[in-house]
């Protein structure tokens, strides 16, 4: 598997990728309503700003194509960080296989380097014991609202220690 920058031709891939993941963990923990609304991407591929100053995204390739894909924003304001994760989807045929894993430490090596110290970021129920195991620490339960639902989420925080580390 390989971890690198996305690029502008990743864009579709990654939608139908988020799309399907939503489908696939979603009703783990939230309703039929919830999964629909959380998997609706008004914006469509565009709103993926890959390129964009302060963004930084990242897809996880198999020999069988995309696995997964990440996001990085160096504006961490709403959660009291230097930086956030805005995004770790992995596909249904790759889960349980390291690639969340691997974009989660992609994403917080390159935030080492770039010199922030903190990473905060709101998981979905499904997704918090992923980032617990992975170090990270619950802040808060909140309400998230997208496409017209409300689902509960978990604010979390990961200490980078302020250590640069080279990607």
């Amino acid at each position: 598997m390989q971890v690198r920058p996305a690029n502008p031709e990743d864009t579709e891939s990654m939608m139908h990728l988020h799309v399907a993941s939503i489908h696939a963990f979603g009703p783990e923990t939230y309703t039929d309503e919830q999964v629909e609304a959380w998997a609706t991407l008004p914006d469509g591929a565009p709103g993926y700003p890959i390129g964009e100053p302060g963004e930084y995204y990242v897809v996880a390739e198999r020999d069988d194509g995309l696995a997964g894909f990440g996001h990085l924003t160096d504006d961490g304001e709403g959660y009291g960080t230097d930086a956030a994760v805005e995004a770790v989807y992995v596909g249904p045929d790759h889960a349980g296989r390291g690639v969340g894993s691997a974009i989660l430490a992609h994403l917080e090596g390159y935030a080492r380097a770039s010199g922030h110290e903190s990473l905060g970021l709101w998981a979905s129920l499904n997704a918090v014991p992923f980032y617990e195991a992975s170090g990270w620490e619950r802040v808060a339960e909140r309400d998230h609202e997208t496409s017209g639902a409300v689902l509960t989420v978990v604010e979390m925080r990961r200490d980078l220690g302020g250590a640069r580390t080279e990607l």
